[in-house]
């Protein structure tokens, strides 16, 4: 029984790619505690051929025994010190007779950038068993995975060497939906209301393994005593454990996650080159790139009057890392930490933030409830360069059909009450928007609040509500 929720994007690719003509090389990543290993094991359950994980921190002898306990499975004895080369001679002999007989044939590597120790030769013999046996079954489906994304992608997905352009297809699993997430949390017992849902993901995102660490009966704030107030809880040391886990060397991730961390508005690759003396090359474009293959960050274009110009803004959008950087600090030794301050502006003034991400990683949701989901749209952030301090809009719909939303979020527990001086403010940011862009289209602004806005004359002034229930809209 398929007992897998959510991911049916993914299933339905999986499908796809079983009964494809060709055999299939499929490299799949995506930030740790994801669900990567879950989704393949559960979907072909009893249908995997042949699986076999790598070992955590451990040496080519470790790995070398985990990979012969698994090939002994299909009834094959290798002995350990043999080359890789010939280890993978061993798994196509114990596979031969089935792929012979045109049966599905899937093989498993799971953690595989544990198998790869230094000079180990683990990808070339990888590489041989692909170019001269595999490649030639269209029954053979090879799934690759592993938590150290940044290795899968150097090494798998964007080879140079043997494997270069073997990849049949990249399966790159993101984070839940909040429609995922109530789903997930109310089959396992959890039946909480959509705001504590929506709270609990601006926690800890839409990340499977956080997500079941809760348990029914509980509020978010006892769960958050439990599991990051305590000095023991299960995730007040998940931080580093988590760059560790993805990166060999974590330390120049977790710099530019700090420094975005500092600046919600976000930052240029210029700045951030600057603001840590970097140099604005290849390297930061790695970095860069292996925490957005991570879902820790986002790029989005800088609107400006002319399209050449448009710049990237990096901003932090993994859930718990913001959380996680915002918290740590102040909760200290205080084990009811979340259940004291339940209404205080230290939790307040992070709602505020942490909803916006919300919004940014619903954008899909947001275009649906606009009713332009088959309309071509561009998103853009903006920010002034005139004005000081200078005025940004974080979300900027800019549509094909020569119409601008203009995206307010914010978050409340009761309809938004939008106030004079928030009113004017808006205003203003609108006209030097219009003014420093010189932009010849339709404005409309849009409010992304939890339960919309308290009628009042300033409410009149915004063209469309975007509500909490509308961001659960499943995605089409």
């Amino acid at each position: 029984m398929n007992k897998i929720i959510g991911r049916d994007l993914e299933q339905k690719q999986l499908e796809l790619l079983i009964k494809s003509s060709k055999a299939e090389f499929v490299a799949v990543y995506g930030r740790r505690r994801i669900g990567k290993t879950y989704l393949i094991t559960e979907y072909f359950d009893d249908s995997i051929s042949f699986y076999a994980s790598g070992v955590l921190n451990a040496k080519t002898v470790r790995q070398k025994e985990a990979f012969c306990a698994a090939l002994e499975k299909l009834g094959v004895n290798a002995p350990l010190n043999d080359s890789w080369i010939k280890l993978f001679g061993y798994l196509q002999q114990g596979l031969c007779d089935r792929v012979e007989k045109g049966l599905l044939t899937v093989i498993f590597l799971d953690e595989i950038p544990c198998f790869d120790t230094q000079r180990s030769d683990f990808i070339s013999a990888l590489d041989h068993f692909w170019n001269t046996w595999a490649v030639h079954y269209s029954n053979i489906k090879l799934f690759v995975c592993g938590s150290a994304t940044s290795w899968i992608i150097k090494n798998i997905v964007d080879s140079h060497g043997g494997l270069h352009d073997r990849i049949t297809y990249e399966l790159h699993l993101h984070p839940f939906t909040l429609a995922e997430t109530e789903q997930y949390l109310d089959v396992n017992g959890i039946k909480w209301t959509r705001l504590m849902i929506a709270q609990a993901y601006m926690v800890f995102g839409g990340v499977p393994y956080y997500l079941s660490l809760l348990q029914s009966g509980e509020s978010l704030v006892q769960a958050l005593d439990r599991l990051y107030a305590k000095s023991m809880g299960m995730l007040r040391r998940e931080y580093d454990r988590l760059f560790a886990s993805l990166f060999n060397v974590p330390e120049p991730y977790m710099k530019i996650i700090a420094l975005l961390s500092k600046n919600h508005q976000g930052l240029t690759r210029d700045d951030i080159a600057r603001k840590l003396q970097l140099q604005s090359g290849g390297r930061l474009t790695k970095l860069l790139l292996d925490l957005k293959n991570c879902d820790f960050i986002r790029s989005y274009r800088m609107y400006r009057k002319s399209v050449k110009r448009n710049m990237e803004l990096y901003v932090l959008t993994d859930m718990f890392t913001l959380f996680h950087l915002h918290f740590n600090a102040i909760v200290g030794d205080e084990e009811k930490f979340f259940s004291k301050n339940i209404r205080t502006s230290t939790l307040l003034s992070w709602e505020g933030l942490a909803f916006e991400r919300l919004v940014m990683q619903h954008i899909n949701q947001v275009k649906q409830c606009l009713g332009i989901s088959g309309i071509s749209v561009n998103y853009y952030q903006w920010r002034s360069s005139n004005s000081s301090p200078a005025a940004q809009i974080d979300l900027i719909l800019d549509r094909a059909d020569d119409i601008v939303n203009v995206c307010e979020m914010k978050f409340s527990h009761t309809p938004y009450l939008l106030k004079k001086a928030e009113y004017e403010k808006m205003q203003n940011r609108l006209f030097a928007f219009q003014n420093e862009t010189q932009i010849n289209k339709g404005l409309q602004i849009v409010f992304v609040t939890p339960y919309g806005i308290q009628p009042n004359e300033y409410a009149q002034e915004v063209t469309h509500e975007v509500k909490l229930d509308d961001l659960y809209v499943p995605s089409k």
